[in-house]
């Protein structure tokens, strides 16, 4: 059974999602350890509700991002974790981590990449930006994690349309709904060696 370690830094909802493909055996896996930048947040408490160790990493206890998560990739190693999923986690990782998984990292993103990626671009700031350029989708990607911000291979994405009376909350709201669905399948995809990375491109394999 491959195991996942997921990051967080908020509610988790998208750790839920994949707790609950587990569940419904939609994916064939096993959450090792849930780790979070800060304590109290809730991500940790859906985790000890699902019996899943939880552990907290706090960044401001380092001196700086290579240390902070060197920290990480030795909690990794510990609980033995196959394939890492990022899950709201809003810190940036240092490459120490992303060389010790090649093409194992994965990251959520609320919009469809490579448009309205990069620094700056989370949370409302994403969905402010899609209504202000006019564009009538918008949606979900689920890419590979590289040192570089939101610009890894896209393993899935997910689609909704923008209505002219939507706010970035509106946005938001149905944004979240296609990330839960999109992140257990291509979790899925991954560790069950369904596609192939080709530089940029993700191809499903025959």
């Amino acid at each position: 059974m491959k195991r996942i370690g997921v990051l967080v830094s908020g509610g988790g909802s998208n750790l839920q999602a994949i707790i609950d493909a587990i569940k419904e055996d939609r994916l064939q896996a096993e959450i090792g350890v849930v780790i979070s930048n800060k304590a109290g947040v809730y991500a940790l408490e859906r985790a000890e509700q699902n019996g899943i160790p939880t552990v907290v990493i706090d960044h401001k206890s380092f001196n700086s991002v290579v240390e902070f998560s060197q920290a990480i990739l030795e909690c990794l190693k510990r609980y033995q974790v196959d394939l890492v999923c990022l899950a709201g986690f809003l810190r940036i990782l240092d490459r120490v981590v992303i060389d010790a998984y090649p093409n194992r990292i994965l990251n959520i993103h609320p919009a469809l990449l490579p448009a309205f990626g990069g620094k700056g671009m989370y949370g409302h700031h994403v969905h402010e930006a899609v209504i202000a350029s006019g564009t009538k989708y918008t949606g979900a990607t689920v890419h590979i994690v590289t040192p570089e911000t939101d610009v890894g291979p896209i393993i899935t994405q997910g689609i909704v349309g923008v209505a002219d009376d939507d706010t970035p909350e509106s946005i938001a709201a149905k944004v979240l709904k296609v990330e839960h669905q999109i992140y257990p399948e291509a979790i899925r995809l991954l560790l069950e060696d369904q596609v192939v990375i080709d530089g940029l491109r993700v191809i499903a394999k025959k």
